[in-house]
């Protein structure tokens, strides 16, 4: 199923805290977790948006654990929310984070990535990344993104810090969000998610929304 499809068939409200100040972004720091596989631990490479993203359960076939979450902020069973400005869908997975929002007035609005930050599962607080951001634009202010009114726009996001030099090639590369082997057991209960800030009506309008990782199992 396509998120647009999983959008018109979901639906969830409640309310939409606003605010205009941002949590302070993590520059780097030291682990203590055990180091992890890099076929499908912490630090493995994937491309894009990764794979098997409309399965029932997100996460890479064959995978040694999956993974299942939950909305918590704002609670929803079905992973919406919307208000009389946007209307929001999300699919979270051990890639990334993908959304979909919906403009439903008839002006336009923008998204202020430089405004967003991501909430990592490892408790960290960074900048986003969307689809299009690249490696060698890490450093340099990413251009807001237009929604047309009454339009539609699809994306995945992920933590900045994530990105990983790609060595020539065009596609982007990073980390997982979440491991997929023995690691994944010591995510159980973590949250994370975005802050994402949105210019409507000339105006910085922060949308907070976070998930939580409710169980990991092992795959029969």
């Amino acid at each position: 199923m396509t998120l647009a499809a999983a959008l018109a068939l979901v639906s969830g409200c409640a309310p939409a805290p606003q605010g205009s100040s941002l949590p302070p972004v993590a520059t780097g720091g030291t682990s203590t977790m055990a180091s992890p596989s890099d076929q499908t631990g912490f630090t493995r490479i994937v491309a894009g948006p990764g794979t098997d993203t409309t399965s029932a359960v997100p996460g890479t076939p064959g995978a040694l654990y999956r993974i299942r979450f939950k909305q918590s902020l704002p609670a929803s069973d079905r992973f919406t929310f919307y208000d009389r400005d946007l209307s929001f869908y999300f699919r979270p997975s051990p890639y990334v984070l993908q959304f979909q929002v919906q403009n439903k007035q008839g002006k336009p609005v923008w998204i202020d990535w430089d405004r967003s930050r991501f909430f990592t599962p490892a408790g960290t607080v960074a900048k986003v990344a969307n689809g299009g951001t690249r490696y060698d634009q890490r450093f340099s202010s990413q251009p807001m993104t237009q929604i047309a009114g009454l339009q539609t726009y699809s994306d995945y996001l992920l933590p900045l810090t994530s990105l990983v030099d790609p060595a020539g090639a065009p596609a982007q590369m990073h980390r997982m969000l979440l491991p997929e082997d023995e690691m994944a057991m010591q995510f159980t209960g973590r949250d994370f998610g975005v802050d994402l800030v949105f210019m409507v009506d000339d105006k910085p309008v922060t949308y907070p929304f976070r998930f939580q990782v409710v169980s990991v199992l092992k795959t029969p």
